[in-house]
């Protein structure tokens, strides 16, 4: 499939490069098409399925599929209840879904995309991205969500004055003199933890999508160069499994973890 390509960058920046929509007055706004679409498919497939595991669920004995799906609620309920001693009913559902949503986003890295892109092509879709969470636009949207579900927690559980308070008079006092100090701190606190929340999983999956191609490229070289991109890929696919489901997990305990920290007093 690369072949087709004039040189191993246009190879690159082509599998790259959004399906993308101008939309607002002269275009200033730009949607990425394929991850809007992607996202919303992968959103109803999976919760679907859920919900009809669930709707299916007996007390009895359980079936593979109903079993698995219990040991992924008891596992992320586990590690809520580790972190979080709130008392919303809220917060392992939001982790539940935050890590399955995440997870499955990060497996289209999996899809052979000269493949793939072969398939859309011949219908019309020159360009296409499979991983949203590969677009810096949907991580940040993600932690933007666990960053609003911060700050609302914070203000339902201190009131919106202690919230303020605790935004002018934390940590360093109350004396007047330091409000100014305590605002930047804490404006800092709150613009890192969606900034290093998204760009992480951001980078990770990026970097993924990228090496998959890089090792792709193999296959113009002949023969040899296609067994050996083969091995490569497999290898790296075999660890990519990791990478997946580890970024899932830890995007996932973030977000517990920073709505923990919303039901904190100082």
């Amino acid at each position: 499939m690369v072949a087709k390509y004039e040189n191993p960058t246009e190879y690159i920046s082509h599998h790259l490069s959004f399906l993308t929509q101008p939309v607002g007055p002269g275009g200033f706004w730009t949607v990425n098409v394929d991850t809007v679409l992607t996202s919303a498919v992968i959103g109803v497939l999976t919760f679907g399925f859920l919900w009809l595991v669930t709707r299916k669920a007996s007390a009895g004995v359980p079936s593979k599929t109903q079993a698995f799906v219990e040991l992924a609620i008891d596992f992320v309920n586990d590690q809520v209840k580790s972190i979080y001693n709130g008392t919303s009913r809220m917060v392992a559902p939001i982790a539940l879904t935050t890590f399955v949503l995440v997870l499955i986003m990060n497996a289209m890295d999996f899809l052979p995309i000269d493949v793939v892109a072969t398939g859309l092509h011949a219908v019309g879709f020159e360009k296409f991205r499979f991983v949203p969470t590969a677009d810096v636009n949907t991580t940040f949207a993600l932690a933007l969500s666990v960053f609003g579900l911060m700050i609302f927690y914070s203000i339902k559980v201190k009131g919106l004055g202690g919230w303020i308070h605790e935004l002018f008079c934390s940590p360093f006092g109350s004396n007047p003199l330091l409000w100014l100090f305590n605002l930047l701190f804490n404006l800092v606190e709150y613009v890192s933890k969606p900034l290093s929340h998204s760009l992480r999983l951001f980078g990770n999956m990026y970097a993924g999508e990228l090496i998959f191609l890089l090792l792709g490229m193999w296959a113009a070289t002949g023969i040899v160069g296609t067994i050996f991109g083969a091995t490569l890929d497999l290898g790296w696919s075999i660890f990519h499994i990791l990478i997946v489901a580890l970024q899932a997990y830890i995007f996932m305990m973030l977000t517990v973890v920073y709505i923990a920290m919303a039901h904190e007093h100082h």
